[in-house]
């Protein structure tokens, strides 16, 4: 059966494991707290009431895709069109495209940012992997202006950090959302994790300030990766209600 992604890709191996995802969970929060368009996601009031399950939604149905047979992907993003356009037609206004490609440009980066922060250095032709993976999820949603490839997508995604992200009355009240549905301690943690994955200016805009602690903590949690018994740290830092969530990331 042929499969959207295929069997032995880097972006499976990068989305099959819960810390990797999380990671790439935490640089998507940021992002959505300061992008321009955030204002949509608010609309439905999804955003706001729940930002843990909004933000799950979107790495779920972007997991589905990749360990997904070609028709259940291709019918899973027709499934994401249909769902933004019942929304434009709510509200009586377009998504911009550029809202679009900037949720897609954050997949890509944070699955590059994520596996090497976590794991080790990408190769070129993985990248172009990894690219080329949600390049053609953004093909079949008929997103305009997506670059060609990943040398492309470097300058396209440089350009849409600095236009397209702003911190706002929103952005603050998503923060306070994420810490009261976090709760102090894993919030400052999130922060940290934030801090050294982010690009630098979505860390400048949000004033994320690195502790000393985050480094060595990193490193500690690498080495019980590496002896496989990372699990039982990782899930001790984790909301009680997302753990079945988080438990079934790893694939």
């Amino acid at each position: 059966m042929k499969t959207f992604v295929t069997k032995d890709s880097i972006v499976r191996k990068i989305w099959g494991r819960a810390d990797t995802s999380l990671f790439i969970f935490a640089g998507a929060a940021a992002e959505f707290a300061l992008n321009k368009a955030v204002d949509w996601l608010y609309f439905t009031g999804k955003l706001p009431a729940d930002p843990l399950g909004r933000l799950f939604s979107t790495i779920t149905y972007s997991r589905l895709i990749i360990f997904a047979d070609e028709d259940t992907a291709l019918q899973a993003i027709d499934k994401i069109t249909a769902i933004h356009t019942g929304v434009e037609q709510s509200r009586g206004a377009v998504i911009p495209d550029w809202a679009y490609r900037d949720v897609f440009f954050m997949l890509i980066d944070y699955s590059v940012r994520s596996f090497e922060l976590l794991d080790r250095q990408l190769t070129k032709a993985e990248k172009d992997e990894i690219f080329d993976v949600f390049n053609r999820m953004g093909i079949r949603m008929q997103i305009a202006g997506l670059p060609a490839n990943f040398d492309e997508w470097l300058i396209a995604r440089d350009a849409a950090l600095k236009q397209n992200m702003q911190y706002s009355t929103f952005t603050a009240d998503l923060y306070q959302q994420y810490k009261k549905h976090l709760g102090t301690f894993r919030y400052y943690l999130v922060l940290q994790v934030q801090h050294i994955l982010v690009p630098q200016h979505v860390s400048s805009l949000l004033n994320l300030k690195r502790r000393f602690w985050i480094g060595p903590a990193i490193g500690t949690y690498k080495i019980l990766r590496r002896a496989g018994v990372e699990r039982l740290f990782r899930n001790a830092l984790l909301p009680l209600a997302y753990k079945q969530q988080i438990k079934e990331l790893d694939i």
